[in-house]
């Protein structure tokens, strides 16, 4: 086989491999929830990236490398689900660093988290006062988990007894010009419901870059040409 066409074989290989990996382990890979998924990327994507480009080691020598990693990350995962203790070891645990409105400086020393990353993620949840917040916890994956004190918690519905209003899920019914048949079910927002709504506003789809029914169920409708004031 000529060069060219072993990395070409190589390279589609290895993007297969990374597919079957990545499907493997589910969502969780993309997230990187844990040190050992976060380990695992990095090393998957070492491994195929040699195997498309060095053809200096055997082929078959990175598919077994591929496979003895799968199976290591594939064995960790089903460990950490099925036994908290070993789920604790693996993918680490959420550490708390303002607790009870205290700064917990000694938290943040041990896992090399500065006051400054402390509120600037903070400003990322909209709190810009550090005063606010009663717990703050550093999960696993990175991110911030924040309880405000009571005093500044978003007041609910029924928090002041009234009744929610019901919402439902958007549903896309026009997207870049073209109808989304399977999205048009038998209910109130069917085709013939979206084609007297078109016909009131003198559209046609082909007119429509973007339509949706909100959760609230209005209709929004967004046209390719855009009728706006420029100043």
């Amino acid at each position: 086989m000529s060069v060219p066409l072993e990395i070409i074989f190589r390279t589609l290989t290895s993007f297969i491999l990374l597919w079957i990996f990545v499907h493997m382990l589910g969502k969780q890979v993309i997230f990187q929830k844990s040190y050992h998924l976060l380990i695992a990327t990095i090393t998957m994507g070492t491994i195929a990236g040699n195997l498309a480009f060095n053809l200096n080691i055997k082929f078959r020598y990175f598919i077994l490398a591929f496979m003895i990693m799968g199976a290591i990350i594939f064995t960790l995962n089903t460990l950490s689900v099925k036994n908290h203790r070993f789920k604790r070891w693996i993918e680490g645990e959420p550490t708390f660093l303002i607790q009870e409105g205290k700064i917990l400086e000694e938290s943040l020393k041990k896992i090399g988290y500065s006051l400054d990353m402390l509120t600037q993620a903070l400003r990322g949840k909209d709190i810009f006062n550090i005063d606010e917040v009663e717990c703050a916890i550093l999960e696993v994956n990175g991110s911030l988990s924040v309880l405000k004190k009571a005093e500044y918690q978003n007041v609910l519905r029924k928090d002041i007894h009234l009744t929610p209003s019901s919402s439902k899920a958007p549903v896309e019914l026009v997207f870049d010009g073209e109808l989304l048949e399977e999205n048009l079910s038998d209910h109130a927002h069917n085709k013939e419901w979206f084609l007297a709504q078109l016909q009131k506003r003198t559209l046609q789809v082909s007119d429509i870059a973007y339509a949706v029914v909100g959760s609230n169920g209005n209709l929004y409708i967004d046209l390719f040409r855009d009728h706006v004031d420029e100043k």
